[in-house]
């Protein structure tokens, strides 16, 4: 495990660049443009940064509208992960928000003027969007929650396409950092903790989605009973040149963390392996039935 001298903390406000969206209503609009000079201003620093290419981007859209977000933000449902990898968290996909605001916010996110900035900032052409918001929309974690560190799966299962890229967009006011809740990012090799990110309101984390791309915030929240870490999480994927060219589909691959009490994956990975072994044709068989 590394020491707190070699992970670089982000706490503050550390960036003046962003995007400045029209917002008419409740809809967002991207000036195509800036977004274009934005993503070329910061592509150095993103394919630079380590454990691997990534981004942390203050204020990415008005404090007033992500103000008005946390308002329209859905009831809370109980927990839909409890287990020792993920445990009090809930999601809310498309058909929970309701709030016309936080679709138009999302569909934002999802357009081609945003799509081109990602694309000019990490160098990853050809991005699509996922319209079934799998694993992505709302998030919610309560006191005690927490996230493994895991690297995500690589596969959309409906639409066949390769995971690439996520957006992680933080909905915390008044996050203090006592509460922890840290988003941590790992070396690919799992060697040491290499940054550790705030999830302060208005804050989004880019980074790219590989096999080995290592992350999440793994101790219990501590934050009051009736405070919750909230964030927005996108997925952004691009089509292989050749459908047979897609590495091997794996589920979210949860890591143990060097020196901890940290839960070993075993179902799902015996699961995959039985895959693996069993002929094709015989696999399509029994998925059928």
């Amino acid at each position: 495990m590394t020491d707190d001298t070699t992970i670089t903390p982000v706490n503050a406000k550390d960036r003046t660049a962003r995007l400045h969206p029209r917002v008419v209503g409740d809809t967002l609009f991207f000036d195509r443009a800036e977004c274009h000079a934005l993503g070329d201003a910061l592509h150095t620093e993103y394919v630079s940064n380590k454990p691997y290419p990534h981004i942390v981007i203050d204020d990415l859209l008005p404090h007033d509208l992500l103000h008005r977000i946390l308002e329209d933000f859905p009831k809370r449902e109980k927990g839909r992960f409890d287990d020792d990898h993920s445990r009090l968290k809930t999601g809310y996909q498309m058909e929970k928000i309701t709030s016309p605001l936080i679709t138009n916010v999302i569909n934002a996110l999802n357009s081609s003027p945003f799509l081109e900035f990602l694309e000019r900032m990490t160098g990853i052409k050809g991005l699509i969007t996922d319209p079934h918001q799998a694993g992505g929309g709302l998030h919610e974690t309560a006191r005690g929650g927490h996230l493994s560190i895991h690297a995500d799966f690589n596969t959309h299962a409906h639409l066949r396409t390769r995971r690439r890229m996520n957006l992680i967009l933080f909905l915390n006011e008044n996050w203090q950092d006592e509460y922890g809740g840290a988003l941590e990012l790992w070396e690919t090799d799992m060697s040491a903790k290499t940054k550790s990110v705030m999830p302060v309101i208005g804050r989004a984390v880019v980074f790219n989605t590989e096999s080995d791309t290592f992350h999440g915030h793994p101790d219990p929240l501590t934050c009051p009973e009736d405070v919750y870490r909230r964030s927005l999480a996108l997925y952004y994927y691009t089509v292989p040149g050749d459908a047979h060219a897609l590495e091997r589909s794996h589920s979210t691959n949860f890591q143990r963390r060097p020196g901890s009490s940290d839960k070993r994956q075993i179902r799902s990975k015996l699961r995959e392996l039985a895959i693996d072994l069993t002929p094709p044709a015989l696999y399509r068989a029994f998925k059928k039935k």
